[in-house]
């Protein structure tokens, strides 16, 4: 069945590219409401839906907008974390225009889900199935959704000309059974120190710090702690996807692989598949098909030594 979540929760933080303080509250939904993010600090139309649709800029993050201007940007890590913990009905009020950033992970979003429980709705899961594969390419990232039983992600990452301590990595993960938050959800957003004066003299990563991301200068980690991960990188390309993957509109039956792919590809590639005859269908989910959905089954057991 349909969930949303038992009770509200809160998160205060700052917005990793505008620094801006900020406090985002999630609270539960009816069935078949989807996710929506609505601006409490506008006037007039504030209600932004979480649809592929409704993203209007990928620059370093996600970002979705209503035809009134009002939008939330970097909303990949919480769109993960409800993905990753099978929620798929809540609305989030937020007041400012970005999420908190908070570690640069799914980390704390994921452990408020899991504390607070997830209720079931009277009206069956749909998903959506992949018939067909589409692929969109750009230079030499590529991002690809072909028919599986259940969602794949794969990833490549090549960073071995701008850093050897991130090199190349690869990873696969099958996403159900709570893999999403045993293997990727307390993986952090990261950067090389080079970009990061570039990206602030273009008015970005103004809340970033060591603290809440993974900060690579030549081969040694800025970050307190270093890695949590030697592969952190991939893993958290991999969360990033999973949270715009969520953008469908629902659980997605599929296998996505991402060569060097970004917000931008995976964005492209949903707008592909949704544009593609004969791409996709919708699918009623029973107790064996829901199974194989991220989040179904997560326990606190599942949640890594980070969080």
């Amino acid at each position: 069945m349909q969930t949303t979540i038992k009770s509200t929760v809160g998160f205060a933080g700052v917005g990793l590219h505008t620094g801006k303080p900020v406090r985002m509250t999630l609270h539960p939904a009816s069935a078949h409401y989807g996710i929506w993010f609505r601006r409490t600090d506008l006037d007039g139309d504030s209600l932004i839906p979480a649809r592929y649709d409704a993203v209007s800029d990928t620059q370093l993050c996600t970002k979705i907008s209503n035809g009134a201007g009002a939008s939330v940007s970097t909303i990949e890590h919480i769109m993960a974390a409800l993905a990753g913990c099978g929620v798929q009905n809540a609305l989030i009020e937020i007041d400012g225009p970005e999420v908190p950033v908070l570690d640069g992970s799914s980390a704390e979003f994921v452990e408020a889900l899991v504390a607070t429980g997830l209720r079931r709705l009277d009206a069956p899961v749909r998903a959506i199935e992949v018939l067909q594969t589409v692929e969109v390419s750009e230079g030499l990232a590529t991002a690809r959704l072909e028919p599986s039983d259940t969602l794949h992600i794969d990833f490549h990452i090549d960073f071995a000309e701008q850093s050897e301590l991130i090199g190349r990595q690869n990873k696969t993960l099958n996403m159900a059974n709570g893999a999403f938050v045993r293997e990727l959800s307390d993986s952090r957003t990261f950067c090389l120190q080079k970009d990061v004066d570039m990206m602030r003299a273009n008015g970005l990563a103004l809340g970033g710090t060591v603290e809440n991301a993974v900060v690579v200068d030549g081969d040694t980690v800025l970050s307190p702690g270093g890695l949590r991960h030697k592969d952190e990188a991939v893993r958290h390309k991999m969360l990033d996807a999973l949270g715009d993957l969520a953008l469908a509109g629902a659980p997605l039956l599929g296998r996505y692989t991402g060569v060097r792919a970004g917000h931008a590809m995976t964005n492209k590639l949903l707008r592909k598949l949704f544009a593609t005859p004969g791409a996709y269908r919708m699918v009623e989910c029973d107790e064996t098909l829901a199974a194989r959905l991220p989040g179904v089954g997560v326990h606190r057991a599942d949640l890594p030594a980070s969080v």
